[in-house]
């Protein structure tokens, strides 16, 4: 298994969590080819980290849902 060091990564908060403090997603930006993600509320548990494509696909398939 390989290991990617997520700590200097520029996290931003997903547009598709709310604002009261439920559902805070994180995602990084900065590794072309993948795709971590994270609970804003707890980062020190880790990411989930995704492939470019498989990422793409979930955002896609989460923005046709919510039309």
């Amino acid at each position: 298994m390989r290991v990617i060091d997520l700590t200097q990564l520029t996290w931003r908060k997903s547009s598709y969590s709310n604002s009261d403090g439920g559902n805070c997603v994180e995602v990084a930006d900065n590794l072309p080819s993948l795709a971590p993600v994270r609970d804003s509320k707890a980062p020190s548990r880790g990411a989930l980290v995704f492939g470019a494509d498989a990422w793409a696909a979930f955002v896609d398939g989460v923005k046709r849902h919510r039309r």
